[in-house]
């Protein structure tokens, strides 16, 4: 059975953690403490966890490289497990779709977001799996380089453990049941957030 690499994307360091351009660090974890395991470092200069993920073989990575360098120790792990990129899921934040949404899909372009962009010059290919973890546009004039380094706002964080939760149930749905199948089961089923809209 061919293996999965699901790689979530962020900045290491404590002082990022809780920032919109770590959920797909956020959605790691989660799929961590589901398979019960905890990521060691790996030589790809990534945090790297092997387990069953919905039953299937994977790998779980967080690229240690900061974010506009995150192709680096995706294409050391690819090459290192020998997954194709078709098998790549790559899980980041979005500014493109709303606070509370979560897509998946195949391709495409990058949207200027500079994790997928280093990771499709890596591989040489656009045709990887990503799981898109909407944040919104950034509010007035804000620069949304700021915006994605901020943390996530006080009525946001009411939501995020069951976004985050739902985007792992994505990953394994991506794994067990494919892309189409994923796309109807979850893509009309957006979070209604609590509190007024912004």
């Amino acid at each position: 059975m061919d293996r999965w690499l699901v790689v979530g994307l962020g900045n290491p360091g404590p002082e990022y953690a809780g920032n919109r351009h770590n959920a797909g660090f956020m959605v790691a974890d989660e799929l961590a403490a589901r398979i019960g395991g905890r990521f060691k470092a790996h030589r790809s200069r990534a945090e790297a966890l092997e387990g069953r993920v919905a039953g299937a073989p994977a790998v779980l990575a967080k690229p240690l490289s900061y974010m506009n360098l995150s192709g680096g120790p995706v294409k050391a792990l690819a090459d290192f497990y020998k997954v194709d990129p078709a098998r790549v899921i790559a899980v980041h934040d979005e500014l493109d779709i709303p606070y509370g949404a979560l897509r998946a899909k195949l391709g495409g372009g990058d949207n200027g977001h500079n994790g997928l962009k280093s990771i499709t010059k890596s591989l040489g290919t656009r045709d990887y799996l990503r799981l898109r973890f909407g944040i919104g546009r950034p509010p007035g004039r804000m620069d949304p380089a700021a915006f994605v380094l901020r943390d996530f706002a006080t009525a946001e964080r009411k939501d995020l453990p069951f976004l985050v939760d739902r985007a792992a149930d994505m990953v394994e749905s991506l794994i067990t049941s494919g892309l189409e199948a994923t796309q109807n089961a979850f893509h009309s089923a957006d979070l209604k957030l609590s509190g007024p809209p912004r």
